[in-house]
């Protein structure tokens, strides 16, 4: 690819990329849209086959297109890329695929983008290369002795490969709790799950209300009203898991999410699992010796494998760490329709997980950056 110039240019193709694409083109402005992968719709396609998304249809659909009613309340990850196929295809959209991007600089007037095969100049960027984006693989001690398996969660796809055997999950967030859930209902022979940081876990609905739903006020009140509230429908729907093995949570759902980034994990299966005893909680895996795991309460275990659920990076680092743009997680200061101050002219969408879900914040972020980007090509900025 020649060095090329747009007046736009998303870089991300998933649910962000699109959506501000087309947000983009109902207002007139064609978007480059460039990503690393191969075809729309493939992360998803590559997910474990027991995924749903969290939030409910009607909180789901982009910008634009909404949701058939076939796909059900909860929809399964296979619905979910063909629906991004079929919103490219809608809105127009076609994406140039195999284009990894190195860099983002500003170049005075605009921004240069550096790819593996060339530089894209653009007058405006949009970041939307997703939350998830880059797999954090912990390193153990001793793990290169390590007679079992170890593979991240991003590589599970289902039980099969476990049926009968002995499986270690570490982390309880969302994957590492349905990931679980999934092996002991499959067959595994024994599931434990190494937590660190004990989760808050809470219902997918609350009767007909989905619990996503339920939290899109707590976005922009303060933990201290809300927490209680979560605190009691927790205990009503949830229980008493502590008899079970799990610890409490060190925060309420509100106050963890915002002093960790962490969301709370739903309830797909592990609390089931954790009251029939097919999931055991662990303490934290420390460290390997030969085909032990030693946990850091020192209890030493011989599981066949282990699956890291701990989590995804953005990724950003690499890209625009040394413009200031980010915090100390690697998470961009501003979203949506805001730049930062001492970068106009970038954005970011799809790059932070509220408690109403990503896919809702994915759909006002896009909004509000097409917008943005609008306005300012209008007054020639």
């Amino acid at each position: 690819m020649a060095d090329q110039h747009t007046e736009v240019l998303v870089i991300g193709a998933g649910p962000a990329g699109l959506a501000v694409g087309a947000c983009l083109r109902r207002r007139g402005v064609a978007a480059m849209i460039v990503d690393d992968g191969q075809t729309v719709g493939e992360t998803w396609q590559r997910r474990y086959e027991r995924l749903h998304l969290h939030t409910p249809r009607i909180q789901s659909a982009l910008p634009g297109l909404r949701m058939p009613r076939r796909f059900g309340r909860w929809v399964a990850k296979d619905d979910m890329a063909h629906y991004l196929r079929v919103y490219a295809h809608v809105h127009d959209l076609r994406p140039r695929f195999g284009v990894t991007v190195r860099r983002v600089e500003p170049d005075g007037t605009g921004w240069r983008v550096r790819t593996d095969d060339g530089t894209i100049a653009a007058d405006q960027v949009v970041l939307a290369t997703g939350f998830s984006s880059r797999p954090i693989e912990p390193r153990w001690p001793g793990q290169e002795t390590y007679t079992g398996q170890v593979l991240h969660a991003s590589r599970y796809r289902d039980a099969a490969p476990f049926v009968g055997r002995r499986v270690l999950v570490v982390g309880a967030g969302n994957s590492g709790a349905e990931i679980a859930a999934d092996l002991a209902e499959q067959g595994a022979a024994e599931v434990r799950l190494a937590i660190r940081t004990p989760p808050n876990i809470i219902p997918r609905q609350v009767g007909p209300f989905p619990a996503t739903l339920l939290a899109v006020p707590m976005d922009f009140l303060p933990a201290w009203s809300t927490d209680p509230v979560n605190r009691l429908l927790q205990r009503a729907v949830i229980g008493d898991l502590t008899r079970y093995g799990m610890p409490p949570a060190r925060a309420g759902v509100v106050a963890q999410a915002r002093a960790t980034a962490v969301t709370p994990t739903i309830d797909v299966g592990l609390v089931a699992a954790l009251r029939a005893g097919t999931v055991t909680p662990a303490a934290a895996l420390e460290r390997f010796e030969g085909s032990s795991a030693i946990l850091a309460d020192g209890t030493r275990l011989a599981p066949d494998a282990v699956i890291a659920a701990t989590g995804y990076s953005t990724g950003l680092a690499p890209l625009v760490g040394d413009l200031g743009v980010l915090d100390g997680r690697g998470a961009p200061v501003f979203t949506g329709g805001r730049a930062h101050p001492e970068a106009p002219g970038l954005r970011f969408v799809g790059i932070r997980s509220p408690l109403k879900g990503l896919l809702l914040q994915i759909n006002l972020d896009a909004r509000s950056a097409a917008r943005a980007i609008a306005r300012e090509r209008r007054n020639g900025r």
